[in-house]
């Protein structure tokens, strides 16, 4: 059973455009950065080995501080949190546009990726607050803002550049924006404070009784078996990350290399995807409540699984471009459903799965790019793509951890 929209409160309603608006700014903020690493690399004169370093220091800020989300979001709660960590995103990016070396544009990137990786945790906790109180999946459309936010970040980057304005104005005019637009949101989040142990709020009925019983086995069965669902939320959110930025760093050099594909072209991998991605995000909330965010993650699974998979075994332009735009319509609800499944797991304090599944996730951004490249120069990047179909087997493998209906 869902909650007829016009029986939930203005106020919930007004959280609920609050959230969405929170995960916007975390998208456009460092996508605005991404177009202007061109100028910033020339400007400091980096090498490419020295800008590689400079520019990991925002997965390692993030891995760094993730982990303090959960115990920030307790003791401030999860709107603060997440609209203090927007504001400090914003300055830590000013900060690495204004620095004027190598080692103070890594520690200002350091320290925006700390911020994020809060933010992130701490926002998605308090979408699943607001969640709870409408009673049916929403979390889907708060990832789909969050493209339309990437999107709009990257085309606000790409135009400064093109106009000429400068790398500093361009970023603090950015930042102030996207923190004025989270400081404004905090006067309509949900207020008091997070629930002190994560617990469901799930419809009467049928799925009230399927997620008692749940709950009641996972207590039953001990520690341990809490920390292996726990395990498999975190490998299901990670294979989701892997495809994710497979196609973020591998698509278009592996077009233009196996098929000397034209720039223009080889942008398309990517495009597929992230298109994909938000129209299966944008669809996802529907298809959760209907069959629930099990069945939705084995199809997901099979899609990446059977889509690039075909795209490895028949090699061709457009084959590989639908291949990934499989992947990126399939892995669109994993994240969602990860975090959505850890934050409600019994006998954790609040904010301690959905820390821990963000944390882990991101581990997959810095190990994937490297292994990856390493199986590609040892056999072909054909080869090292495999990582993509592979995750969707392991999606479906470890799909039983999540619910079988919404809630």
């Amino acid at each position: 059973m869902t909650t007829p929209p016009g029986t939930v409160p203005a106020h919930v309603r007004k959280a609920r455009v609050a959230v969405a608006a929170l995960f916007l700014t975390n998208g456009a903020l460092f996508a605005n950065l991404l177009p202007r690493f061109p100028a910033i690399k020339e400007s400091l004169n980096l090498s490419n080995a020295e800008f590689g370093v400079a520019v990991a220091a925002f997965p390692l800020g993030a891995l760094l501080a993730g982990l303090a989300a959960g115990f920030l979001i307790r003791r401030f709660s999860s709107a603060r949190v997440a609209v203090a960590g927007t504001v400090l995103t914003a300055l830590g990016l000013m900060a690495a546009g204004l620095a004027p070396s190598g080692a103070l544009f890594a520690l200002g990137l350091g320290a925006a990726g700390a911020m994020d990786a809060i933010t992130d945790v701490a926002q998605n906790s308090h979408g699943l607050r607001v969640q709870k109180l409408f009673r049916r999946s929403i979390l889907n459309s708060f990832h789909a803002v969050w493209s339309m936010g990437a999107v709009l970040g990257g085309l606000m980057g790409a135009a400064a550049a093109g106009l000429g304005v400068p790398v500093p104005v361009h970023l603090m005019v950015s930042g102030v924006l996207f923190a004025t637009v989270s400081l404004t949101c905090l006067r309509f989040l949900l207020p008091g404070p997070e629930p002190l142990e994560a617990a469901p709020a799930v419809p009467d009925g049928a799925a009230r009784s399927n997620a008692k019983h749940d709950g009641a086995r996972v207590r039953r069965s001990g520690g341990s078996t809490k920390w292996l669902v726990l395990l498999a939320l975190v490998l299901i959110a990670s294979a989701g990350s892997l495809v994710e930025d497979a196609g973020n760093t591998w698509a278009a050099v592996y077009l233009t290399g196996e098929f000397s594909a034209v720039a223009s072209v080889a942008g398309l991998g990517f495009v597929a995807l992230v298109g994909a991605q938000f129209i299966g995000r944008m669809a996802g909330d529907s298809l959760v409540d209907r069959f629930g965010q099990r069945r939705v993650a084995q199809a997901g699974g099979l899609i990446v699984a059977l889509g690039m998979g075909q795209a490895l075994l028949f090699p061709s332009i457009g084959g590989t471009i639908a291949g990934f735009a499989a992947a990126g319509f399939g892995i669109s609800t994993l994240v969602p459903a990860a975090m959505h499944a850890a934050d409600n797991l019994p006998g954790l304090r609040a904010g301690t799965g959905l820390t821990l599944v963000g944390w882990l996730m991101r581990v997959s951004f810095l190990v994937s790019p490297p292994i990856v490249g390493a199986v590609a120069d040892a056999t072909s990047l054909r080869t090292g793509l495999l990582v993509v179909p592979l995750a969707g087997v392991l999606v479906l493998l470890l799909s039983p951890v999540l619910a079988k209906k919404a809630g």
